[in-house]
């Protein structure tokens, strides 16, 4: 698959607006979840932004038009 694939011969950014311990949910399985976030997480950098969001906040100028 996809992230075995890539694992340790190269670099990928993910996004996403799930925080990790909602992926079990997500994926409906807490083994595969866990598996998969081990993976990624694995030698990563975690860029987690706050705040509100730019687009968002200009998207009534943008569709004012």
């Amino acid at each position: 698959n996809f992230v075995n694939q890539l694992y340790e011969s190269t670099s990928f950014i993910i996004t996403t607006n799930k925080m990790p311990a909602d992926w079990a949910k997500m994926l409906d399985d807490e083994v595969l979840a866990t598996a998969l976030l081990d993976r990624l997480l694995f030698r990563c950098e975690v860029i987690s932004l706050a705040g509100k969001s730019y687009r968002m906040e200009n998207r009534k100028t943008i569709f004012a038009s």
